[in-house]
């Protein structure tokens, strides 16, 4: 699997499928393995590109702060490697603010967006838990780190099934390529300090914005801010999963953006 060194840094890719490119960027603290159950649907009619931000994964770690708009120009760096003009993109959570900023950053890349479970700004409450989890891998082990955030991140039905639980903890915990603590911290600090609310009007492609009525973590309130402010966006709200709906649903929200994509032209 292939790295690019750009804007300072090794950048991991993988790539999937053939057919028009979908880039699939991921949220707080995970790399491209979080979307490898989503993008087994799309890989028949897409050529989708992996990528794992900065500070994940096996992208490299710099010891130093970063932005959203820096991770933004961290997959434009990447599109313009592999010689891509147009492309779809999707993004979980945090991914959805880097792939803001892509479509304000660079436009003409970008064909349509795709944003789930995610937010232009956070508010108080959100920020804090954020806050919280970029100090806590300082303090706890990594066992009850991974308990502590997939509490907010699936279901009640989801997480009431506790092997499933277990198994994605000890998953999480034996992962070869987890991130350091500093690069959580780093990455937490990039995602309170993005405020995308006065430029989402600029915002001009074909959008599809996507969230759970069970996601505790970036509630309905955020997903409807991002589909009142982007022009033309639409909203879809699932009735299934939480925040991490991508692993508790995946049949139904790849049906959603399956049919969301067929209709750009």
């Amino acid at each position: 699997m292939p790295k690019v060194q750009l804007n300072g840094i090794d950048l991991f890719y993988d790539i999937k499928g053939t057919g028009e490119p979908l880039l699939l960027i991921s949220g707080f603290t995970c790399d491209h393995s979080y979307w490898l159950t989503l993008a087994q649907f799309f890989t028949s009619q897409y050529q989708v590109i992996l990528l794992d931000n900065r500070g994940m994964g096996r992208s490299s770690a710099p010891n130093s702060p970063y932005s959203i708009k820096e991770l933004a120009d961290d997959a434009a760096g990447l599109l313009e490697h592999l010689g891509i003009d147009k492309v779809h993109v999707a993004g979980h959570s945090m991914g959805g603010q880097i792939a803001q900023e892509l479509a304000l950053a660079y436009p003409q890349k970008i064909k349509s967006l795709i944003l789930l479970s995610s937010l232009a700004k956070g508010d108080e409450r959100f920020n804090s838990i954020i806050e919280t989890w970029g100090e806590l891998p300082k303090h706890i082990d990594r066992r009850l780190y991974q308990k502590i955030l997939l509490s907010w991140s699936f279901s009640e039905a989801f997480y009431s099934s506790s092997d499933i639980i277990e198994q994605l903890i000890e998953w999480a915990v034996h992962y070869p390529f987890a991130p350091q603590n500093d690069s959580i911290y780093y990455q937490s600090q990039a995602i309170i300090n993005c405020d995308i609310t006065n430029h989402l009007q600029k915002i001009i492609c074909p959008t599809l914005v996507l969230v759970s009525k069970q996601d505790i973590l970036t509630p309905i309130k955020f997903s409807e801010e991002l589909a009142q402010g982007i022009p033309h966006a639409k909203l879809e709200i699932l009735d299934c999963g939480g925040h991490g709906f991508m692993i508790e649903s995946p049949n139904i929200v790849s049906t959603a953006i399956l049919d969301f994509l067929a209709q750009i032209n």
